[in-house]
C-alpha cells in the first residue's frame, strides 16, 4: 500500500498495485500476493484500489471513474511501457480530502489481470479482490457481467496458480461462488470498525451469515474488528469458515504473533520483508527447533507460548489497547 502521506517511507517504496510491488513481494516467504481488480468500460480487468484516478491538465485536477475508462485511457496515466512515451500525471486523493502528487521511489505502469498472470513468479498464489464502489447499487445483472469477465480472464491464464477470491460486496462474493467452484470465496469485511447501510457489512457475525448463506470459504477482516471481538472467533472456527486479516496492525509484528496465537489462519501485510522475517524468528524457528528436537516440552519454551488463562486476558486486553 502507498500512504502518500506518512512519514514512513516504506509506505512510498514501490508503486501499489504493479507488476515491479508483486515480484518485490515474491521474493520473500510468502504465500499470496492481494490485489485489486476492476473492470474498464470495455470489458477488461485491470488492477488499480481507488474508485477515481486523479489528474492534472493546465493547472486543473481532475477525477475519472476507472470503470468509465477505456484500457487505453486507463494505461495512459503514469509512467508509461514505451521508451520516451509521457504518461498524464497521477495524483492521488487521502482519506482527509487532500490531492497530493503520486511520487514513489521506485514507479511502475498500471498493468492488467492477464499480463500480472504472465508477468508473476506462477507459484504464488493470487488473492483477487473484486473491487466495488461502496456508494453505488449496482443491479445484478451488472454484477454477474463484471465477474465473468474476470472469471473468463482467469480461466484463460491461472492454470495451476493458487487463487482466492474476496470481495467487500456481499452479493458479488456469494455471486462469484455461484458462477464458479474451483476457487475459494472469501468475503471482506470491517468487522464492526466502520457502519454501513449494509448491515451485513457491519459484524464478523454478520459476516459469518454472508459465508454461511452463500457457501463461501473464509472471511476477511480488519484485524482490529477481530482483537475487538475475540468471541467471535471460536464461531468462525465453529461454522469451519478460514480467517484472514488486513490492516495497519498486521505491520507490526507482535500483533502478527498474537493473532497465530489465536489461530488466525493468515494475514495481509504492507511490509512483507519485515513481516515475514518476523513471523520466521518468531514462530517458524522455534517450531522447527522443536521438531528437531524431539522434545515435547520444547514448544512451551518458545516465548509465543501463553496458557489459555494469559492468552485471554491478553484478547481482553485487546480491545481497549486499539481504541488508543
Amino acid at each position: 500500500m502507498n500512504i502518500l502521506q506518512s512519514s514512513d517511507s516504506r509506505m512510498k517504496a514501490i508503486k501499489e498495485n504493479t507488476i515491479l510491488s508483486f515480484n518485490s513481494a515474491a521474493k520473500f516467504p510468502i504465500d499470496f500476493i492481494e490485489f485489486d481488480v476492476q473492470v474498464t468500460k470495455d470489458d477488461c480487468p485491470v488492477i488499480f484500489h481507488d474508485d477515481f484516478i486523479f489528474s492534472e491538465e493546465n493547472g486543473t485536477v481532475f477525477e475519472k471513474r476507472v470503470t468509465e475508462l477505456s484500457l487505453e485511457e486507463f494505461l495512459c496515466f503514469g509512467p508509461q511501457r514505451e521508451a520516451g512515451k509521457q504518461g498524464k500525471s497521477l495524483l492521488r486523493k487521502t482519506k482527509d480530502g487532500k490531492i497530493l502528487n503520486w511520487n514513489v521511489e521506485t514507479d511502475d505502469s498500471f498493468c492488467t489481470l492477464a499480463e500480472t498472470f504472465q508477468k508473476v513468479d506462477p507459484s504464488l498464489g493470487f488473492n483477487i479482490e473484486l473491487k466495488f464502489d461502496d456508494h453505488i447499487v449496482y443491479q445484478q445483472d451488472h454484477l454477474i457481467h463484471v465477474l465473468q469477465v474476470i472469471l473468463q480472464v482467469v480461466s484463460e491464464y491461472a492454470k495451476d496458480r493458487p487463487i482466492i477470491f474476496s470481495s467487500f460486496h456481499p452479493d458479488a462474493a456469494q455471486l462469484v461462488r455461484k458462477l464458479q467452484n474451483t476457487y475459494p470465496v472469501f468475503f471482506l469485511t470491517n468487522g464492526g470498525t466502520q457502519v454501513y447501510y449494509d448491515v451485513r457489512r457491519n459484524s464478523l457475525e454478520e459476516a459469518i451469515k454472508v459465508c454461511m448463506e452463500g457457501g463461501l470459504q473464509g472471511i476477511v477482516s480488519e484485524v482490529k474488528g477481530v482483537f475487538g471481538n475475540p468471541g467471535a472467533m471460536p464461531r468462525i472456527k465453529e461454522s469451519k469458515l478460514s480467517l484472514l486479516t488486513y490492516g495497519k496492525l498486521n505491520n507490526v509484528p507482535e500483533a502478527v504473533c498474537m493473532q497465530h496465537l489465536m489461530g488466525i489462519d493468515g494475514v495481509i501485510v504492507d511490509f512483507v520483508q519485515e513481516i515475514s522475517h518476523a513471523v520466521d524468528d518468531m514462530i517458524i524457528k522455534p517450531l522447527n527447533e522443536g521438531l528437531r528436537e524431539g522434545d515435547e516440552e520444547t514448544e512451551t519454551k518458545s516465548k509465543l507460548q501463553f496458557s489459555q488463562q494469559e492468552l485471554s486476558f491478553l484478547l481482553k486486553l485487546i480491545p481497549e489497547l486499539i481504541q488508543h
